[in-house]
């Protein structure tokens, strides 16, 4: 899926990119604010919309008694997200969800699990969620998951560095990471929630961008404050900015408190506005969740049928 993406070659470190940042916080949430409102998506345009958000999705599963058989039902509604009654009446075929996202540990259940699909694997490393543990380490279990057939590797970074103002210690701690990752693609997540302004949000962002992140993440999931639209405006701003220096782009994912159709529809917009629309989709968008596939089938099912289903009737991930 992230083949037609090429990889982000990184920079050398420029903190000269991002060390005048000033944030305006009132206005980015009055912008953030009014993001859901500015396209109106009724019947067929909302459907689509709500497809995309499928195929952008990184089915997830990150629960301390994940088992192999969990993971091979989660690939099962990665392969068909949504029932096939409903895809065959909007002339829709092929639709699976952006990736399947699990523990190292569970990288190999995965990919013999989605064997014959073009699905890929990603995995979180570095001692997620808080990554609190020796860099070596860290890089071993990027060098595990990455020998387990993990196609992306979702890393975490040293939220001391960023508020001690260390770039240097964070540039070179990411680029060791994007170095053991080797052909898997690199999913930096910032922990948005423990950075405490939007100024360390963007700074984040540009050091993970010059070191080769393909991606940068706002979080775990596990923070007290996860994806938001304001600190995803942040990001999307800075990635804007990445682009026009260098020409590279950079994909973005949203992850933790998106549980709606409406929140995936908000988030598509904030893509949609501020980066345009080669960010819709799988190569440069992500969306980590769960829960979220099934209230976009509910809504899917309603458009199709006119009404909403009732829970049984759908498929759990």
């Amino acid at each position: 899926m992230t083949d037609d993406a090429p990889r982000n070659p990184g920079t050398d470190l420029q903190t000269d990119w991002f060390d005048t940042i000033r944030i305006n916080t009132p206005a980015v949430e009055r912008r953030a604010a009014s993001l859901p409102s500015r396209r109106s998506l009724k019947k067929e345009w909302q459907a689509a919309w709500l497809l995309n958000a499928v195929r952008c999705m990184d089915l997830t599963t990150l629960s301390g008694d994940d088992t192999e058989d969990r993971v091979a039902r989660l690939c099962a509604k990665a392969r068909q997200p949504i029932a096939p009654d409903l895809l065959d009446a909007m002339g829709v075929s092929g639709l699976t969800t952006g990736a399947v996202c699990v523990y190292p540990t569970m990288v190999a259940a995965a990919k013999r699990a989605l064997r014959g699909t073009d699905i890929p694997v990603a995995s979180v490393a570095t001692g997620f969620p808080a990554g609190l543990m020796p860099l070596n380490l860290r890089l071993a279990e990027i060098g595990y998951a990455r020998d387990q057939g993990a196609d992306e590797i979702d890393i975490v970074i040293t939220r001391a560095h960023v508020l001690q103002a260390d770039w240097p210690a964070l540039y070179d701690e990411l680029c060791a990471m994007r170095q053991a990752c080797g052909p898997a693609r690199m999913k930096a997540i910032l922990a948005t929630g423990d950075l405490k302004s939007l100024e360390n949000v963007a700074r984040a962002s540009h050091v993970a961008m010059q070191a080769g992140a393909d991606w940068i993440k706002t979080s775990t999931g596990k923070e007290g404050v996860n994806a938001t639209l304001t600190v995803s405006l942040v990001m999307c701003r800075a990635i804007r900015d990445h682009h026009d220096r260098t020409g590279i782009a950079v994909g973005f994912k949203p992850a933790g408190g998106l549980k709606t159709a409406k929140d995936a529809i908000a988030w598509q917009v904030l893509m949609r506005e501020e980066l345009g629309r080669d960010w819709l989709r799988p190569a440069r968008f992500r969306i980590g969740a769960s829960s979220l596939l099934g209230d976009l089938e509910r809504q899917i099912s309603h458009h199709v049928t006119g009404r909403y289903a009732a829970a049984h009737r759908l498929t759990m991930a």
